[in-house]
């Protein structure tokens, strides 16, 4: 995402790029393709509402600046509520042909092994930084790369669920249309049927770290069995929560509910929400089954777990994402210590304006703070604890707070004033 980003804003600016992409010839075990900004977890970006949340604010600011990844995710928008999901494959083949047809814009397929001496470079690896590239980072920055443990969720044939069981129902409602309203499946339990599958979620077999690994998971992606190990209601008050649902097939109301949302425009795959797992494939099977419209399920995709690197930002960049020891060198994305498909995109894409600046002999101040991505930024190039510094989602508790006139704000006035002060920095900044 970062990088694909990097690239079309550089470009955009008149700089020639060349995309170094170590895949096809060298795969990763999450990747499937060779396509540039492939989604390899969740196919959602969260959250659209650009007056009320801080990602949707981040999708606003990058539509602004004529993003590419925005772009291609509304060409393949999915329906999904109040949030925006898309056709995953369709949206990362987009992003490959538009960046390599665009004439400023060239591509190397091979493994990048060494940070570079000479020349102006991003480094936007993502979380699967090759071991060799890797290696070459701690060497250069004297510094031990971070790493944290992140969970893929599973993904189901929709033929595969009992829809005697399951409901057609986006939460609260969201969403007009009859197609949005496909948007999620939801699949009831009642009390003894969640306490039984918590019951075997603990028991089941997970996966083993290495020796001298530790699982140090993100909060925003924790692996379910790591949810239920902190309290049997725990799921119950996150992924399986049962509020804003009404089951068409019962009156009684349901103790938990398991939602699916559509993956792809076809509607024919639907990935489990907030199901990101360490168990074992087959434990999977037999766990995830257990969900009564569920008992018949077939799976596109199980789940998995890998581990994540990420470096300590606020001691190794400055506020122009460059590595200060190696002023040529700028970080972008999720290695940077940033959370999520569109931040990852969002420092990508001030990275590479901010590279384009600089080989014309400009200079671009990052976004203001009061900005989404310039709060993300403050956020990772000093304004987070360099000792506990861990990966972060966009929220409005790294913006400036703002300065209530008249008395104190609502929850809503006040999110509603992060975000008319942020459009307006940011435009200035655009402009």
């Amino acid at each position: 995402m970062a990088g694909a980003e990097a690239a079309w804003q550089a470009a955009q600016a008149g700089v020639r790029v060349v995309i170094h992409e170590m895949r096809p010839k060298v795969g990763t075990f999450a990747h499937r393709t060779g396509d540039f900004a492939e989604m390899v977890c969740s196919n959602s970006f969260r959250s659209d509402d650009d007056e009320q949340n801080a990602v949707g604010l981040l999708h606003w600011e990058m539509r602004a600046a004529q993003g590419l990844i925005m772009q291609a995710a509304h060409q393949h928008r999915l329906p999904a509520g109040g949030a925006l999901a898309v056709d995953r494959d369709p949206f990362a083949q987009t992003v490959t042909a538009r960046l390599m047809a665009h004439p400023l814009i060239s591509a190397s397929f091979e493994e990048i092994t060494q940070l570079p001496d000479q020349g102006t470079w991003i480094i936007a690896t993502g979380p699967l930084t090759s071991g060799a590239l890797a290696t070459s980072i701690r060497a250069h920055t004297g510094a031990e790369a971070l790493a944290f443990f992140d969970a893929i969720a599973p993904i189901v044939y929709a033929e595969s669920v009992d829809m005697t069981k399951a409901w057609m129902q986006s939460r609260y409602d969201k969403g007009e249309s009859e197609e949005e309203q496909t948007a999620y499946m939801n699949c009831p339990l009642t009390r003894a049927e969640y306490e039984g599958f918590i019951d075997a979620l603990l028991a089941a077999d997970k996966t083993e770290f290495h020796e001298g690994e530790t699982a140090g998971y993100f909060d925003g992606c924790l692996p379910i069995e790591v949810m239920a190990e902190r309290g049997r209601e725990t799921l119950r008050f996150g992924p399986m929560k049962p509020v804003g649902l009404t089951n068409p097939h019962s009156p009684e109301k349901p103790y938990a509910v398991v939602q699916l949302r559509r993956d792809n425009k076809l509607g024919t795959l639907y990935n489990i929400v907030g199901f990101q797992t360490k168990m074992k494939y087959g434990a999977q099977t037999e766990v995830l089954r257990m969900i009564p419209a569920l008992a018949g399920a077939q799976f596109a995709r199980l789940g998995g777990i890998h581990r994540n690197t990420f470096i300590n930002s606020p001691t190794l960049l400055d506020d122009q994402m460059r590595l200060k020891t190696r002023p040529n060198i700028r970080f972008a994305g999720q290695i940077t210590g940033v959370e999520g498909y569109v931040e990852s995109a969002a420092m990508g894409l001030v990275a590479g304006r901010m590279a384009a600046a600089e080989l014309q002999g400009r200079h671009l101040p990052p976004p203001p703070p009061d900005t989404a991505m310039g709060a993300l930024i403050t956020h990772i190039t000093g304004g987070a604890d360099a000792k506990t510094f861990q990966p972060m989602n966009v929220n409005f508790g790294l913006f400036p707070p703002v300065v209530a006139k008249g008395g104190r704000r609502g929850r809503k006035d006040r999110y509603k004033a992060y975000t008319d002060r942020a459009k307006e920095s940011f435009t200035q900044w655009l402009s």
